[in-house]
């Protein structure tokens, strides 16, 4: 079985020694770089499973280095690490593409168990699985397993998470969606940083599907959401 690649980015040398080498000995593989200005050689070199991120680093920043980050790859995990602690610093690093926020000092313990969090593959519910390729979603047509959605001979590729949330609201159609519910089943946690994340995918489903007046993504304050096909 071939280890979990990680590509690890942090300045701190005495510190990213410490945390390079328990991952290691939890059976990950690491990839460390101090220098934000060679990580993205080293993205495409390694091709890693998951990327952990410090934010203040030399040269290029972890959220400049996400946001380049998500033009090669919109699905692989990312993992902030940072000593700040303003909110708008944990909002940014949610809309730069990040999946997860850890602030310093932290426990390796925290550190390993989110990045297994990251990594864990979620089961859909046998109960709502969606049983054939293309699901007819108003006037759209919406291919599964090619996570593209279609409207008028034009075709929108969607992101795996972005088609995952697309077919979990597609199969709780019509009915209250409960936002955790959603949170744990894209993502496998119920975090602040996942209930942002969760805004902005929602605002980008809604924009792929306004071409659809029958079509709407209702927000239920404090509860969660409704999707409505009519």
């Amino acid at each position: 079985m071939s280890k979990i690649k990680v590509l690890y980015v942090e300045d701190e040398l005495f510190l990213g020694k410490i945390v390079k080498e328990t991952l290691e000995g939890r059976g990950f593989q690491v990839t460390m770089e101090p220098d934000g200005a060679r990580v993205m050689k080293l993205f495409n070199a390694e091709q890693p499973d998951i990327c952990v991120l410090d934010v203040m680093l030399p040269n290029r920043n972890g959220f400049e280095l996400a946001e380049d980050i998500r033009k090669i790859n919109d699905d692989i995990p990312i993992i902030f690490l940072t000593a700040k602690t303003q909110t708008e610093d944990v909002v940014k690093g949610f809309h730069t593409g990040g999946n997860d926020y850890i602030r310093k000092p932290f426990s390796m313990e925290e550190l390993i168990v989110r990045i297994e969090n990251a990594l864990r593959v979620r089961k859909d519910n046998p109960a709502n699985q969606v049983t054939t390729d293309i699901i007819n979603i108003g006037r759209y047509q919406f291919n599964l397993n090619r996570q593209v959605l279609m409207c008028n001979n034009e075709e929108r590729r969607l992101s795996y998470r972005e088609s995952e949330l697309l077919k979990y609201l597609w199969q709780n159609r019509n009915s209250i969606i409960d936002r955790r519910e959603m949170m744990n089943f894209i993502w496998g946690n119920d975090s602040f940083f996942n209930s942002r994340n969760l805004d902005v995918y929602i605002t980008k489903l809604r924009g792929y599907v306004r071409e659809d007046s029958a079509i709407e993504i209702i927000t239920i304050k404090g509860v969660g959401y409704r999707f409505v096909v009519e």
